[in-house]
C-alpha cells in the first residue's frame, strides 16, 4: 500500500516554494519558528470568512514581512486603509505580549487574487460557508466543484468532507470528483488546502485537490 503524503510538501523544492522565507537571518531559529507559525495561527482565525488563500511571511535583516493574499482585498484593507492599519496594529500587540523578534520593521502586503475559483483555499471556504448556512452537503459540493471546473486553468478538482454529515449520529465521509487529480506526478500543479465547517454539532472536515495542468509541459517527453 502507498502512503498518503501531503500535495504541498511533496512539491516543495520541485514546483512549490517555501511560505516562510528568510534571508540572511541568524541564530534564535526556535523563537522565529515559533513567531512565524504563532502569526499564522492568529491571522487564519482573524481573517476566517475574508477569503484568504495564503499568508506568507518573509525575514530580513532589516524588514519583517507578512503577505496575505485574498480575493477580498477591498473588506480586509477598509475605508482609506484602516483595516489594514488596524491590523498591523494588532499584529505589533500581538507580538510584544508573545515577546516575538523581528517584529520591529513591520510590513504588512495585501495581494489580490484574481481566480478566486482555481484556489484551493477559497474553495474550501466557499464550502464551509455553505455548509454552515445549512445547505445540502451534496448539493454545495456539486455546486462548488461546477463552478471550478468553468475555470479554463482547472483541469481537475476534488473535493472530500468528514463528519456528521447532514446532522446524522454516525460519522462518515463522502467525495466527489471531476477530471484528472495526479497526484504522484511531481511536474503536476496540484493545489491543496484543508478547512472545517463550524456546526452545532460538530466541526466538518474538509479537503479540496485542484489540477492547474503541469508546470513542465513543455518539457515533458513527446509521446510517440
Amino acid at each position: 500500500m502507498s502512503h498518503i503524503v501531503h500535495p504541498y510538501s511533496h512539491r516543495l523544492g520541485i514546483i512549490k516554494d517555501w511560505k516562510s522565507r528568510w534571508f540572511g537571518v541568524k541564530g534564535e531559529y526556535q523563537k522565529r519558528l515559533k513567531g512565524d507559525i504563532l502569526v499564522r495561527e492568529l491571522l487564519v482565525k482573524r481573517l476566517r470568512g475574508m477569503y484568504v488563500a495564503g499568508v506568507d511571511i518573509e525575514r530580513g535583516p532589516k524588514q519583517f514581512r507578512i503577505i496575505i493574499r485574498t480575493s477580498r482585498p477591498g473588506m480586509l484593507i477598509g475605508k482609506s486603509g484602516e483595516g489594514a492599519v488596524k491590523l498591523k496594529n494588532e499584529l505589533l500587540k500581538f507580538a510584544r505580549k508573545n515577546a516575538l523578534s523581528g517584529f520591529e520593521n513591520l510590513k504588512l502586503d495585501i495581494e489580490e487574487v484574481r481566480s478566486p475559483e482555481s484556489n484551493a483555499a477559497i474553495v474550501a471556504h466557499m464550502v464551509a460557508e455553505g455548509l454552515e448556512k445549512r445547505l445540502p452537503f451534496r448539493r454545495v459540493m456539486k455546486q462548488t466543484i461546477d463552478k471550478t471546473m468553468a475555470n479554463r486553468d482547472v483541469k481537475g478538482v476534488r473535493i472530500y468532507l468528514g463528519g456528521r454529515l447532514g446532522g446524522a449520529e454516525m460519522a462518515r465521509t463522502e467525495e466527489l470528483k471531476k477530471g484528472r487529480i495526479p497526484l504522484q506526478t511531481l511536474r503536476a500543479d496540484i493545489d491543496y488546502a484543508r478547512e472545517r465547517a463550524h456546526m452545532t454539532y460538530g466541526d466538518i472536515g474538509i479537503k479540496v485537490w485542484i489540477y492547474k495542468g503541469e508546470i513542465f509541459a513543455d518539457k515533458a517527453t513527446p509521446k510517440k
